[in-house]
């Protein structure tokens, strides 16, 4: 931010009292910019025993599989939000059943919260957002396909559990060094 979204005038970078992190300050009015982490909230969607994954119709990682998610919408809980983006995904509604992981990613200022649901019905289908939409057992699961890393550990978790026949939760942190993870 170059510039106070209040009044105009151009912002300094500085450490406002009682902070402890460099911040957008306006000096004529005050404001401070507090730009926090954003929340992506998505689904491990299940059905008749297979996970449902969409294969991405849009930026980054086009062409790459992935679990329905996206960014959290104000005046939505994360539950909600994971719905919401199973829905736009994959066509297909679904039901939360538990909060599962959730993954840091501190360098590029994001939390990924995903949750086991139940999709009500096999009604998916690719959509604006999903190229392609498909069921997969747990040993077809295209891992080298995967889009981001918090989809890859939070299968791997996932699949973990099944075997032990329960579901923890799960946090996580993903340091990386290449913008395309």
């Amino acid at each position: 931010m170059r510039y106070c979204p209040q009044c105009g005038h151009a912002v300094n970078m500085t450490i406002p009292a009682g902070d402890n992190r460099l911040r957008a300050v306006c000096p004529s009015c005050e404001f401070i910019d507090y730009d926090n982490p954003r929340l992506i909230t998505g689904t491990i969607p299940l059905y008749d025993g297979k996970i449902l994954l969409c294969r991405r119709n849009i930026e980054p990682r086009l062409g790459y599989w992935t679990l329905p998610a996206g960014f959290m919408e104000n005046q939505e809980t994360t539950s909600e939000g994971a719905l919401r983006e199973t829905l736009e995904e994959s066509g297909s509604t679904a039901i939360c059943k538990q909060a599962f992981s959730m993954i840091s990613i501190p360098r590029i200022n994001q939390v990924h919260l995903f949750y086991i649901a139940e999709l009500e019905k096999d009604d998916f289908h690719a959509t604006e957002e999903s190229s392609e939409v498909a069921l997969f057992d747990f040993d077809e699961i295209p891992w080298g396909e995967l889009a981001f890393s918090s989809v890859t550990k939070t299968i791997e978790f996932f699949i973990e559990d099944h075997k032990k026949g329960q579901y923890g939760f799960h946090e996580d942190t993903i340091h990386f060094n290449t913008v395309s993870e």
